[in-house]
């Protein structure tokens, strides 16, 4: 099965990884952050900010790759500090209001400076 890698200019990106990639009828998302691509800094300093962001970008490689939010099937979310999970989910649920996909969050194991988020995506586009 070939796989196109998905690129966009509306998200954060790094050499180190590919933002997306699509994979026959899935559309898969690296654990992105809540950076700005405007600005290439964190989008705030709150929980509810960065996942704001980190889902807008997560959206917009979504698009590049011929997908939207309605067909993620599965969400991943590591956060810095545990504290933090009733700040994602009020913000989650704005995005994913009914019938979410699947999720689990767990803890981020490495320390950057402000970063409190990231999350990644699989989406079926069948």
């Amino acid at each position: 099965m070939a796989r196109q890698i998905i690129t966009t200019a509306n998200a954060p990106s790094s050499p180190l990884y590919s933002q997306g990639v699509k994979a026959g009828p899935h559309v898969l998302v690296s654990g992105i952050v809540g950076i700005d691509p405007s600005t290439g800094g964190l989008a705030g300093s709150t929980v509810q900010a960065q996942t704001r962001q980190a889902l807008r970008n997560c959206e917009a490689i979504l698009q590049a790759g011929g997908a939207g939010l309605d067909d993620v099937i599965e969400v991943g979310v590591l956060l810095t500090d545990p504290a933090d999970f009733a700040g994602l989910n009020e913000e989650y649920a704005r995005w994913f209001p009914s019938e979410p996909p699947t999720r689990y969050v767990a803890k981020l194991g490495v320390e950057l400076p402000g970063l409190l988020v990231s999350i990644r995506m699989t989406a079926f586009v069948g």
